[in-house]
């Protein structure tokens, strides 16, 4: 290694600062302007250019963009977070890190009067906007916002991409069938506890049937909503009853500190002008429908002074929402009568979906042609609707985006909406192998549409694409910037090439394929799926119950960790802790029927009673199921096997609770002549109430039911839709509350000794 005297030394380290020096000072000489959005940011200290690196500086544009900002000094690092992206870097590093994952940059950041300049790739690659260097300008342009989808534009362009699918294969037109759209034309308050909505993600509220605020409950029930002073319960009594204008439908509720939303259905007769002469004497125009999702918000500062505030409706049929914050977001499809569009002289103006707003005015907007925009590559005869709108601003505006397409399921992070929908794709005809041709059969993909969520405004983000269909919203997950499915695809009862495949895609932030796991559990199903941080737990069905432990920690390789085979099935999964994981679902058998003649058919799963475990995954290799509880016999059912809001879990109290309708035989020694197990008779409805824990498992505290002992002796075989039906339990302090659609019960949570109850119809 050759060695410089200090003389020579110092010369060298002075040329290197002058030759920066004089570097910054030439591209000073002309100022570099940045615009964001087309709009100018100005800073204290000049963007320039170095050894045709153009660094620009870091604070100033990441605030601009959004993103919160902190200094850690002790590493001389900038640590970064906008939404659920995360970075951090260092001065004089060319290495910075985006969500733990590394970023080269062309030049190491250095400081100039306290400011930290970076270069300008950084910032693209990091925010994942663009970013370019006019050079000839002098001027940086940073577009933080995706392009934007194609317009409509007009009724003949609607017709016009109408025509292209209007023997797709999706089928959403408006409730009707082709054929029947063609006849047509002929918390805690106070220091006391209480329960909240069982929901998927932190910090994104879900709406239900029943709310408590720590000190209130407020119901849905027939066509009103009850609010209940429920706290305490030696006084349990109702306060107010709203009662709404005939024709609206109450469906599920939102509650905060400030507000009550009401979230419901309304119908309109619509009269319908067809073309062509008509005596309307002899002939009166017909009516079709008009259905319309509407959301009341209340003012409830003061329980027994409620005040409203606003209504937003729209017109279509309800997929769901979410309220993060005072943010509320509803989603709603709206079908389009293609095949009778020609012959409904309005039509044309009214083949739009419209909206009422009362923050601008009480009647109905039509929504114009050039306000809707559509998918190239999926649209479907279909709006889909989404409104959103802050609930602190009641004089502004809701924001409403339309889309020619629809939706089918959602999932909702802090920051981001996922829509999901099922696109199908028809076999072809294969060359005949033997006497008959094989048809290959219909190719179902989940399309993926992303929104970015901010204060009640909605902006489209992207479009992605994974083979099969997804279950439900817990399909669907966001970690870490990735998006996580889980899909279905072929069909459990074939065993050939096209037979049930199980699989796990990973996309990045602009929904692309980085990762997947597929060919899970041939010739099953998925029954329940749950993303928890770096792992996701799936459970398929036939036969038996195969119980996969699945690792996402490196979203680029998802692999299998362990499996576990078990009798029965999980509808529902939900976390215990970090190691354990509950599972709703039934209990099976598997049995071989005979037919009329004594021969054994092929082997068969039967459902049973209701089965409720606990796995252990703490060994993530050889998952256990510690503990199980099975409840009744075959015909037992709950609401949470197919609603996740009916589950009261608080693992601080011990406690876990549900509605169950229970199914029993009474002669256990009678078996069927062909093997199949007996249903059961009717012989409970109301809460099963159990103490949990990773000692002894399930202990039942006891049954709640709303039912009397007449009803119980009227009751026969088989128990219907009743207003006495248990249908939420929740708790406040040291008092737990059952609901059904007729009364609110408090018990004692400890003992579940009855304090009060009281009728709510």
């Amino acid at each position: 290694m050759r060695k410089f005297s200090p003389l020579v030394l110092l010369l060298l380290i002075l040329i290197l600062v002058l030759g920066i020096t004089s570097s910054i000072a030439v591209a000073n000489q002309e100022e570099i302007k940045i615009f964001l959005d087309g709009a100018q940011l100005s800073f204290d200290v000049n963007p320039v250019v170095e050894n045709e690196t153009v660094m620009i500086p870091l604070r100033s544009t990441l605030e601009s963009l959004g993103a919160e900002v902190s200094w850690d000094q002790e590493n001389k690092s900038v640590i970064a977070t906008l939404g659920s992206t995360s970075f951090r870097i260092t001065v004089h590093q060319k290495i910075a890190y985006k969500n733990g994952r590394p970023i080269i940059l062309e030049t190491a950041p250095h400081i100039v009067k306290d400011r930290i300049l970076v270069p300008i790739n950084f910032i693209g690659e990091a925010l994942e906007v663009t970013v370019e260097w006019d050079a000839k300008n002098k001027t940086v342009y940073i577009k933080s916002q995706k392009e934007d989808l194609p317009t409509v534009g007009s009724y003949e362009n609607l017709k016009a991409i109408l025509e292209k699918i209007k023997d797709s294969p999706v089928t959403i037109y408006g409730g009707l069938t082709r054929e029947e759209a063609a006849a047509t034309a002929a918390g805690n308050r106070d220091g006391v506890g209480y329960s909240t909505t069982n929901i998927q993600v932190e910090g994104v509220d879900e709406a239900d049937i029943a709310k408590t605020d720590g000190k209130y409950i407020y119901a849905v029930g027939y066509h009103r909503v009850v609010i209940v002073r429920a706290y305490p319960a030696e006084e349990m009594e109702v306060v107010t009853t709203l009662r709404f204008e005939e024709g609206f439908s109450p469906q599920e509720l939102y509650v905060d500190e400030k507000y009550l939303v009401v979230i419901g259905s309304s119908g309109y007769d619509a009269p319908v002008y067809i073309q062509g002469p008509v005596r309307p004497e002899i002939y009166p125009p017909p009516y079709r429908l008009k259905t319309t999702v509407k959301a009341i918000i209340y003012d409830i500062s003061d329980k027994e002074n409620i005040k409203k505030l606003r209504e937003i409706e729209l017109e279509g049929n309800y997929i769901s929402s979410r309220k993060v914050g005072s943010a509320l977001y509803l989603v709603v499809n709206k079908g389009i009568h293609y095949y009778i569009m020609d012959q409904i002289e309005q039509e044309k103006e009214k083949a739009t979906p419209s909206y009422r707003d009362t923050a601008r005015g009480d009647n109905f907007t039509q929504i114009d042609y050039s306000e809707i925009r559509y998918f190239p590559d999926c649209p479907s005869p279909n709006y889909l609707i989404i409104a959103g709108l802050n609930l602190d601003r009641p004089g502004e505006k809701a924001h409403i985006s339309t889309y020619l397409g629809a939706g089918e399921n959602i999932y909702a992070s802090q920051e981001n909406l996922y829509v999901a929908l099922t696109q199908y794709k028809s076999g072809e005809v294969k060359p005949p192998k033997e006497k008959y041709a094989a048809i290959a059969p219909d190719e179902a993909n989940t399309v993926i549409y992303k929104f970015a969520l901010n204060q009640g405004k909605v902006t489209y983000q992207g479009k992605g694409e994974v083979p099969g269909t997804v279950l439900n919203q817990f399909s669907m997950d966001e970690h870490q910037g990735y998006f996580r499915v889980a899909t279905t695809r072929g069909h459990i009862w074939r065993n050939d090439e096209h037979a049930s495949k199980n699989n796990i895609y990973i996309l990045d932030q602009n929904l692309n394929v980085v990762g997947k796991l597929d060919d899970i559990a041939p010739g099953e199903k998925i029954y329940s799926v749950r993303f928890m941080g770096d792992r996701a737990y799936m459970v398929t069905f036939k036969k038996v119950d195969p119980f996969f432990v699945i690792d996402l920690k490196d979203p680029k390789t998802p692999k299998i960790l362990g499996a576990l085979k078990i009798p029965g099935y999980s509808d529902y999964l939900h976390p215990y802790d970090e190691n354990h994981v509950i599972g709703f679902g039934k209990d099976t058998i598997e049995i071989t029927p005979k037919d009329r003649q004594g021969n054994n058919l092929e082997s068969m799963a039967f459902y049973q009673g209701m089965k409720v475990a606990i796995f252990d995954v703490s060994d993530v290799q050889h998952p256990v199921e510690m503990f199980k509880e099975v409840i009744g016999d075959r015909g037992t059912d709950s609401e949470i096997l197919r609603n996740h809001k009916a589950l009261l879990f608080d693992k601080d109290k011990n406690l876990l609770a549900f509605p169950v309708t229970v199914m029993e035989i009474k002669d256990k020694t009678s078996k069927e002549t062909t093997g199949i197990p007996a249903y059961g008779q009717f012989s409970f409805q109301g809460a099963y109430v159990y103490r949990v824990d990773l000692i002894k498992g399930f202990t039942l505290k006891g049954r709640i039911t709303h039912l009397s002992e007449e009803n119980y002796l009227k009751a026969g075989d088989r128990w219907y839709e009743s207003s006495k039906n248990i249908e939420r339990i929740l708790y406040i302090g040291d008092t737990l509350y059952t609901l059904s659609r007729s009364m609110v019960k408090a018990h004692q949570l400890d003992t579940l000794r009855e304090i009060k109850s009281i009728s709510i119809l």
